[in-house]
């Protein structure tokens, strides 16, 4: 399926809908609700999620490269090995998701939560973590500078890479 550019529906109720595999590269999903839908491999890069509520959604192998998730809720959310790199995901919650193997090199994670968030063999280098809050996180083998590190608003309980990356 092809969607790429266009603009759905501002608030659009897309929730459970399978779109894998999906080409929605700069299309504007501003507000959607794709809560429980299948995204798995669909191409998102430079599309407009902001607010939108990918809760529980299966983002595994998704390409969201700089893609915007500006307060976009992905609570629970399976984002598994996806492209995010140069996203945007200011002040987005990511409660519980699963990031284990993601790349989120130069994305902006600025205020986001990502309390209790799988981020084992993650790439973080250049990511802005800057008053993120990353309590509970795995962060196991993931690819993060202590100065990174040391931008984040809270680490309490998260378990930190063995050989963190030096800048």
């Amino acid at each position: 399926m092809k969607l790429r550019g266009h603009s759905i529906e501002p608030a659009a109720d897309l929730s459970g809908v399978n779109l894998s595999g999906a080409d929605l590269s700069d299309t504007d999903l501003n507000k959607a609700d794709l809560s429980d839908a299948d995204l798995s491999s669909a191409d998102l890069s430079s599309a407009n999620l902001a607010d939108a509520d990918l809760s529980g959604a299966d983002l595994s192998w998704a390409s969201l490269n700089w893609a915007n998730l500006k307060r976009a809720f992905l609570s629970g959310a399976n984002l598994t090995r996806a492209d995010l790199s140069g996203a945007d995901l200011t002040g987005a919650d990511l409660t519980g998701a699963d990031l284990s193997g993601a790349v989120l090199s130069g994305a902006n994670l600025s205020g986001a939560i990502l309390s209790g968030v799988d981020l084992s063999g993650a790439d973080l280098i250049e990511a802005n973590l800057h008053g993120a809050d990353l309590r509970q996180a795995d962060l196991s083998g993931a690819r993060v500078t202590t100065e990174q590190l040391a931008q984040a608003r809270s680490l309490r309980g998260a378990t930190l890479p063995a050989h963190p990356v030096h800048a």
